[in-house]
């Protein structure tokens, strides 16, 4: 719940007051209802057509929202604020957790596919025709851990910030069932799985070079929270000067302009960054340096799409998880095809992830400096259950010879991930630990000198609240792992002694052969 609801304030933060985003994102949902539809009953199995009619529709969407954030009226209607967003967000949540999957889930993920593999790909060849210099430097002050957007040295925060980038432990949740479909025979795996692990790397990869194009008085404009920078441009140039850096109000004011938006400022989460990186590639390597605003909020939708995929399949996920565990409280709630517990239990995971993604919006440090680091370590340490288990498969098929392969990364992730979490627990540092922060929050707060950013007395309490709440799911996380690792140390000991035998439930490949005919 915590990935989503990351996932979730990153969409968030980069549609806040941008008209032309939000309508064409929201113009994607009908786009994807409409392909399921026509697949399902007007041109079954016609999917060339669907993808067609779908790819030129989302062209129209990006053309529409630039329509509409050009009429003052329309854009003051779109011009929606993070909480409203927010709500919106949940809301499609819970409509695509209990819609039949052929009708809005696989159209749209299908349709995000094409997207996602086209625009990866482009953006690769446009990095190599621009070349673009990277400003930021290879080293920041930022290394001893005092950063604007997060707290934390580069052991062990540089790992659980990258995270998918390099190993996911949501993606191999929401594999485990998708993956296997995929698979004719056990070698696929390697291209299906490890390739699209892959990919995902080259994402991250050009990401880091897009983050890295732009001069870093913009990026730390773009990425720090009100409460570091403030709120005018004046204030946000002066703030990145004391961090070393330089950028000049008219150039954030131009920047925002030239991208069709009214501010970038404090737009935190990476998506805006990124899509000002994107922009500017695709705009010098395919029209020349125009069509800035344009190429941003392609890139815009290409992001939201990418994240908006990963957080209807993950509530879906999370919706079949709460059934399967409330059903040995009360059998009739387990029950997938009883729509009544479908809605009750997509209501209450929706709140779940919902209550953090809120209080991230209205967070004063910029939701991103607390959950990222929680999505990070929530993150690798799902990626330890999973190779946890892939290690218990490899010993019960008799194959332990090969075991190293997953318990190497598994050895490392533990360490990586344990000591980030302790860190974000019981640091001293206010800007690192959670119960330092809220300690450091009543003491301020019982002092009547309330801290940058902070509007009330109430306020501060309710960060003191979700400080303590953070620290918590951090510890369930972590203890979680502590347990299933010494099981499954437990497990691979007993099998390797000779004391229980190496039995697998894995069921064993049988070639198959076609015969004539068929």
């Amino acid at each position: 719940m915590v990935l989503i609801a990351v996932l979730g304030l990153v969409v968030v933060n980069a549609l806040r007051a941008s008209p032309w985003g939000t309508v064409t994102i929201g113009l994607t949902i009908p786009i994807a209802l409409l392909m399921g539809v026509y697949l399902r009953w007007i041109r079954p199995g016609r999917v060339l057509e669907a993808s067609a009619i779908g790819l030129a529709l989302l062209v129209v969407a990006l053309f529409a929202g630039r329509w509409v954030a050009e009429d003052p009226a329309l854009a003051a209607t779109f011009t929606l604020s993070g909480t409203a967003l927010a709500v919106i967000v949940m809301g499609y949540g819970f409509a695509a957790s209990v819609l039949p999957v052929w009708l809005l889930l696989a159209p749209r993920d299908y349709l995000s596919a094409f997207v996602k593999i086209g625009v990866v790909l482009t953006l690769a060849v446009g990095i190599l025709i621009v070349l673009p210099p990277l400003h930021m430097p290879a080293l920041t002050r930022f290394t001893d851990g005092t950063g604007p957007i997060f707290a934390g040295k580069v052991f062990p925060f540089a790992f659980i910030t990258i995270a998918c980038g390099a190993v996911s432990g949501f993606h191999a949740l929401i594999a485990s069932g998708t993956t296997p479909k995929l698979l004719e025979r056990e070698p696929d795996a390697r291209m299906i799985g490890y390739g699209a692990m892959l990919m995902e790397s080259l994402v991250a990869i050009m990401a880091l070079i897009a983050a890295c194009a732009l001069t870093p008085g913009v990026f730390f404009a773009i990425n720090a929270p009100a409460s570091a920078l403030g709120t005018t441009v004046q204030s946000a140039s002066l703030a990145v000067a004391q961090w070393g850096f330089h950028v000049t109000p008219a150039e954030l004011t131009q920047l925002a302009k030239s991208v069709g938006e009214t501010t970038l400022l404090s737009r935190t989460g990476g998506a805006p960054s990124l899509a000002v990186g994107m922009a500017q590639l695709f705009s010098g390597a395919l029209s020349g340096g125009g069509a800035m605003a344009l190429w941003y909020h392609f890139a815009i939708m290409f992001e939201a799409l990418f994240i908006l995929t990963t957080l209807d399949a993950g509530t879906r996920v999370g919706r079949f998880m709460l059934q399967d565990l409330g059903r040995h409280v009360w059998e009739p709630f387990g029950r997938v095809s009883w729509y009544p517990a479908v809605l009750l239990s997509s209501a209450i995971f929706v709140a779940m992830w919902g209550h953090f993604l809120y209080q991230g919006v209205i967070d004063p440090l910029g939701g991103i400096n607390s959950l990222w680091p929680l999505f990070g370590i929530s993150n690798q340490l799902l990626a330890a259950v999973a190779l946890c288990v892939g290690t218990t498969v490899i010993i019960k098929m008799g194959k332990a010879r090969y075991a190293w392969v997953t318990m190497l990364p598994l050895v490392w992730l533990v360490i990586v991930t344990m000591t980030a979490g302790w860190q974000k627990m019981f640091s001293p540092d206010p800007h690192l630990g959670f119960l330092s922060h809220a300690r450091a929050l009543g003491a301020a707060i019982d002092a009547g000198a309330l801290p940058a950013g902070v509007a009330s007395a109430a306020a501060g309490r309710r960060m003191m609240f979700n400080d303590y709440l953070d620290a918590a799911v951090a510890g369930f996380f972590m203890v979680s792992v502590v347990v299933i690792l010494i099981d499954s140390v437990r497990s691979w000991t007993s099998v390797l002694s000779g004391r229980v035998p190496a039995v697998s439930s894995e069921v064993p490949f049988e070639p198959r052969v076609a015969t004539a005919g068929n």
